[in-house]
C-alpha cells in the first residue's frame, strides 16, 4: 500500500468508525480525494481495501457505500469471537510464556493510565493496548490458523466502534477482565482462562447493544 493510499485508508476509515460517514453514505471518489489530500487513483486503491476489511461495499455501476450492520449481524460477530477467543485464551493458558504474559500485563497498565486520563479517557492509547493484548494472547496459543481467523473478527469496524464509545467505567470494567484473565494465564489454569475471555467478549456485545439503543432512542427523538 502506497503512503497516500495509506494515508487515504487511515482517513476515510476514522471517519467511518466516528460516525461522519454514517453506515449506508454514498463515498463518492472525487470528494474523499479532496477531503483527503490525494489524487483519485489512491482513493480507488483505499476503497478497494476497506471494502475487503468489510467498511464499505462497492456496488458495481453504482458506487461506494458504508456499510450497515444489522443487530443481528453484530451479535454473530461477537459470538464468533466469543468461541475463537475463548478457544485462545484455553490453549494461550497451557502456552503462554513468561514473556507474553509480561507483555499482557503491561498492556492492563496502558489501559488503566488511558482510563485515567483526564478530562477524558485516551481512547486511542486504549485501542493500541488493547490490541497489542488481544493479539498477543492469539499469539500465544501457538495457532496461526486461529490467528488469520480472529484478524478478521477483531479488527471489524463494528467492534472498533465498540471500543470508540467506551465510558471510563466500561475501560474500568474491561480491563479488570484483561487482569484476571492474566491471572488465569500465569496459574496456567485453561478453564478459567477461557470462561473470562468469553465473559469478557459478551460484556463487550452488551456494551455495543446499550450503545445501540441509546443512538436509536436519539433519533426517535429528533424525528419527533
Amino acid at each position: 500500500m502506497s503512503n497516500a493510499t495509506n494515508k487515504a485508508y487511515l482517513a476515510i476509515r476514522e471517519r467511518i468508525l466516528t460516525g461522519e460517514f454514517e453506515p449506508g453514505s454514498h463515498l463518492k471518489e472525487e470528494e474523499l480525494a479532496e477531503v483527503c489530500g490525494v489524487s483519485r487513483t489512491p482513493i480507488r486503491d483505499a476503497l478497494r481495501s476497506l471494502a475487503a476489511d468489510l467498511y464499505v461495499t462497492v456496488v458495481p455501476n453504482h458506487g461506494t457505500f458504508v456499510n450497515d450492520w444489522t443487530m443481528v449481524d453484530i451479535e454473530d460477530i461477537f459470538d464468533l469471537r466469543a468461541m475463537l477467543e475463548g478457544y485462545a485464551a484455553r490453549r494461550a493458558a497451557e502456552r503462554a510464556t513468561p514473556e507474553q504474559i509480561d507483555i499482557m500485563r503491561t498492556c492492563c497498565d496502558r489501559i488503566d493510565n488511558a482510563a485515567a486520563q483526564q478530562p477524558d479517557p485516551d481512547i486511542e492509547e486504549f485501542l493500541a493496548a488493547n490490541r497489542v493484548l488481544h493479539q498477543t494472547l492469539t499469539e500465544a496459543s501457538g495457532s496461526e490458523r486461529l490467528g488469520l481467523m480472529l484478524s478478521r473478527l477483531v479488527e471489524q469496524p463494528v467492534v472498533l466502534r465498540t471500543a470508540i464509545s467506551y465510558t471510563r467505567d466500561d475501560l474500568s470494567r474491561s480491563n479488570t477482565h484483561h487482569r484476571e484473565l492474566v491471572q488465569a494465564l500465569d496459574a496456567k489454569d485453561s478453564k478459567w482462562a477461557e470462561s473470562v475471555m468469553v465473559a469478557h467478549i459478551l460484556s463487550a456485545l452488551q456494551t455495543y447493544r446499550d450503545s445501540y439503543q441509546r443512538e436509536a432512542a436519539q433519533q426517535e427523538e429528533a424525528a419527533e
